[in-house]
């Protein structure tokens, strides 16, 4: 890890990051560790402090064990493949969706039978990870009374009943 003036950079075996962090913040290294001091006590500086902390904690982590997030894409016809850094997805339009990565994403889709269709995804940057993801996401967001759309991983989807369900109960 290498800081220059106010710019944080970070090298490891998943690759290399650097961020440009308030000039108000010092950030110095000391024996392997970082730290961050701010000018005062006021709510801004506590603030950056801790953003700062949690960015620079988040980028050590990427360079060193990388992050993953895992996608399903829920419904009857919905399809994800992946070809080198281009996703082509069959979400329910009349179209194909074709949705570029970022280079420093990787990506890879399975399909098991049974199963949800999946995408995964893996980069060093935790932040453009998360930006993706949710871009993908809103594609086609979980619809709330049959649950098809692309969703993560483990998520709890709370199913609505519909208005014949309604009807029936009164």
């Amino acid at each position: 890890m290498a800081v220059a003036k106010n710019v944080v950079n970070v090298k490891g075996p998943k690759g290399q990051l650097s961020r440009t962090i308030d000039p108000d913040i010092t950030v110095k290294v000391d024996n392997g560790e970082v730290v961050l001091t701010r000018p005062s006590e006021q709510k801004r500086h506590k603030a950056m402090h801790g953003l700062y902390r949690a960015l620079i904690a988040n980028m050590i982590t990427g360079v060193n064990t990388g992050y993953k997030t895992e996608q399903e894409v829920v419904g009857v016809g919905f399809r994800v493949a992946v070809q080198g850094q281009v996703v082509d997805m069959t979400l329910g339009y009349s179209h194909t969706i074709i949705f570029e990565l970022p280079k420093e994403i990787k990506a890879s889709a399975t399909a098991e039978k049974g199963k949800a269709p999946a995408l995964i995804m893996e980069s060093a940057d935790k932040e453009l990870l998360g930006l993706v993801s949710a871009k993908i996401r809103s594609l086609r967001k979980p619809d709330v009374y049959k649950g098809k759309g692309v969703r993560y991983k483990g998520e709890q989807l709370r199913i609505k009943p519909g208005k014949a369900a309604a009807g029936a109960a009164k």
